[in-house]
Parts: structure tokens; C-alpha cells; sequence
């Protein structure tokens, strides 16, 4: 029922430093600003960010792949990878060693050097944590070279195509978005994941359940189950959850979808939305999910 990923968003304590930080050292452009509008913060059952500032991002491939950036207070014991839900956002690149040069003396911390992935060696993936504690993955797919049709980067710094999901039980995971949200999804294998197992202390060859929710092309959701000494991630009331706060999807039809946090679907003019339906739900991990039709109706 996904048909695409349109935009990520980041709950951060400083708005100004994390735009500059993509569009000076990644290449993003700003494609509107504004602030959450009272429909939209019911929407998404966050009362406490209506008329916070918002600045829409596009990559600089000019691809219709959003990062949405909102000004949220700091939620104390957030830190990627140690928390359910959203934890990574991917995107793709062209030179890994370029990258890598832009990124020294920049906001971003490089957290992996570039290296090929072991099942696909010609794939050269490197990780950072950014200006807001966000983890990110900039990844390098030659043309034809990818396994799941998820296409190559336009250009230096491109898109999102994947985003990672960490949570407490694979199953449950799995069956949220094979079930309730039709999608295709892979059966579950052990996969080394270094960044994770360095945070948690771990060897870093220790290999952790991995699933991938498959898109037609484009874009996947990867699927990660945590440690067991993760939690819930801390959310302040009516706030947006901290770091990667909410992924939106693109649908064909809301009303295919069941378990929908809100009523009915509501609908918002301002980008990304452009008077198209949304509406939003909570997987299994807590991630936020939102989603949005493909065209107006």
C-alpha cells in the first residue's frame, strides 16, 4: 500500500544550525517555510507544536523526497540508536570519498569510514551523526548495481531511500507492515551492523536480526530489532518524538489503510501536503507514521 517515501522529519532543538548544516555542508535547498498550523498539530496528536517554526528541504538531485525540520525543545536521554522507532535516515551519494572530505570540520561527526557493504562489496556506505544527534547514512549504488531497484544519486548528495526502524521484536515488526500496511516484507536474517553494535558496546561483528520492507522501486524500510536493554523513546507531552520524529509515506488510498490514529484524514495546503489527504498511526516500535495520497482527491 507505501508507494514511496516523501519526508522525513527532525524534531530539533536548533533549527537555524541544523539548516545551515544541510544546505551549506549537504547541498539542500529550502523549498518553503512556515509553522505547524493548529489542524496539523491535531493531526498529529502534538498539541504543544502548533506555531513552531518549520523549513521544508529539498536534495539537491531535486527529487520530491523531503527533510522537513521542526523546532522542538531538547528531550533529555535522547540519543540515536539507543531508543525504539526511527533511528537512521539514508541517503544516497556519488563519492563516498568526496563526502567524507565535506564533511571534516562540518556539524556532521563521522561515526563509520566508507567501506562496502559484505553481501555487495561495489555498495560503499559511511555514517555520521549529525547537528541534532540524528544518525545518517550516506551511501554510494552504482548505476544497476542495487539489489532492490533503488536507483543511483543525481547527484553529490541525493535523497532518502532508506530508513531504518529499530525495535523490540522482530515478529511483531514484520507483521505490522506485511498486515496492517500490505507491503511486502523479507524474512528475517542475522546482519552485521557495526555502528549499532559500537554504540551498545558490543564486538563489532555482532550480528542482529534484520528485515527489509520492499517498495515497487526506490526505496525501502529496513528493519532493525534492538538490543534488549533498549526502550521506548522519551517523548515530552504533546511533543513530536526527538531526532527522526515521523516518516511519510506516500499511498494510493487512505482508505485501504487500517488502525489510523486520527479519526479520518484530514488535509493541510502547505508543502508537502498541497491539499492532499493525510493521516497518521503508531507501528509497533512507536515509530510515528504519516501518510499521505498520491494525488488529490
Amino acid at each position: 500500500m507505501l508507494t514511496g517515501i516523501l519526508t522525513v522529519t527532525l524534531a530539533v532543538p536548533d533549527l537555524v544550525a541544523m539548516e545551515r548544516a544541510y544546505v551549506d555542508t549537504l547541498g539542500f535547498t529550502v523549498e518553503a517555510r512556515g509553522v505547524v498550523s493548529r489542524p496539523l498539530a491535531r493531526a498529529w496528536q502534538a498539541v504543544a507544536v502548533e506555531g513552531r517554526e518549520w523549513v521544508l528541504l529539498r536534495p539537491a538531485g531535486g527529487s520530491d523526497v523531503f527533510l522537513r525540520i521542526i523546532h522542538q525543545p531538547s528531550a533529555a536521554g535522547y540519543r540515536a540508536m539507543r531508543s525504539w522507532g526511527w533511528n537512521a535516515n539514508e541517503i544516497l551519494i556519488q563519492d563516498p570519498l568526496a563526502t567524507r572530505s565535506r564533511l571534516e570540520n562540518s556539524a556532521f561527526k563521522v561515526i563509520g569510514e566508507p567501506r562496502g557493504l559484505s553481501l555487495n562489496p561495489e555498495v560503499i556506505a559511511m555514517q555520521a551523526i549529525g547537528p541534532a544527534g540524528e544518525l545518517v547514512y550516506l551511501t554510494r549504488i552504482p548505476p544497476g548495481r542495487s539489489l532492490f531497484n533503488l536507483g543511483t544519486a543525481q547527484a553529490a548528495i541525493d535523497r532518502t531511500f532508506i530508513v531504518v526502524l529499530g525495535g523490540p521484536d522482530m515478529s511483531s515488526m514484520r507483521n505490522f507492515y506485511a498486515r496492517q500496511l500490505g507491503m511486502p516484507v523479507t524474512e528475517a536474517a542475522h546482519s552485521t551492523i557495526s555502528v549499532l553494535a559500537r554504540e551498545w558496546g558490543l564486538e563489532s561483528e555482532r550480528q542482529f536480526p534484520l528485515s527489509i520492507v520492499r517498495f515497487p522501486e526506490d526505496f525501502l524500510v529496513e528493519i532493525d530489532e534492538y538490543p534488549a536493554e533498549a526502550g521506548p523513546r522519551p517523548v515530552l507531552p504533546g511533543e513530536l518524538p526527538p531526532g527522526i520524529a515521523m516518516v511519510t509515506f506516500t499511498v494510493t488510498d487512505l482508505g485501504r489503510i487500517t488502525g489510523l490514529e486520527h479519526p479520518g484524514p484530514t488535509r493541510h495546503a502547505e508543502a508537502p501536503y498541497l491539499g492532499r489527504r493525510a493521516s497518521v498511526l503508531r507501528g509497533m516500535a512507536g515509530e510515528w507514521i504519516e501518510l499521505v495520497e498520491s494525488v488529490q482527491r
